[in-house]
């Protein structure tokens, strides 16, 4: 299975984009992973529409063809990580390439929020977009080693 994280802008933190990495190399023991960074609008907030449709057609052009596309927005699906898992099993069983995309600092443009196959919800909270990555790799890692029955994941349902 291919899967793609679309997100918008690049980690400016070292800190932050040493961990993605870390995650991300993880990842890529269990499956294909790949990261395409699509460039941020920079708009003032009085211009967010604006930044979220610019942003939109970068996300756009970087998904094409026949691909399952999940939003990560805050109003999406709350799920558990075995959840996330069981999702992460399913996508391996389809033969298409599962596109992740993360907005920026606006969020997602409300025609890629309309075209997603899913919108997923990392939490009800506001995470900044470069933190929002982390926590989705962090938990994609997590799915991973969750399928293989590895000890890595000691979280239990209530």
């Amino acid at each position: 299975m291919r899967l793609r994280l679309v997100a918008v802008g690049r980690i400016k933190d070292p800190v932050l984009r040493q961990a993605c990495q870390e995650y991300a190399d993880r990842i890529r023991r269990y499956l294909r992973l790949d990261i395409a960074e699509v460039r941020d609008a920079k708009r003032p907030d009085a211009e967010a529409a604006e930044a979220r449709r610019v942003e939109g057609d970068a996300i756009r052009k970087a998904v094409a063809g026949n691909v399952r596309l999940i939003a990560l927005t805050r109003g999406g699906t709350v799920l558990t990580s075995e959840q996330l898992a069981e999702r992460v099993r399913q996508w391996q069983t389809d033969a298409r390439e599962t596109i992740l995309a993360i907005g920026g600092a606006h969020g997602l443009d409300d025609a890629i929020l309309r075209d997603a196959d899913e919108s997923v919800s990392l939490s009800s909270l506001t995470l900044p977009h470069e933190l929002a990555r982390l926590v989705l790799l962090e938990q994609l890692y997590r799915a991973c080693t969750i399928l293989r029955n590895e000890p890595y994941h000691k979280g239990r349902d209530r």
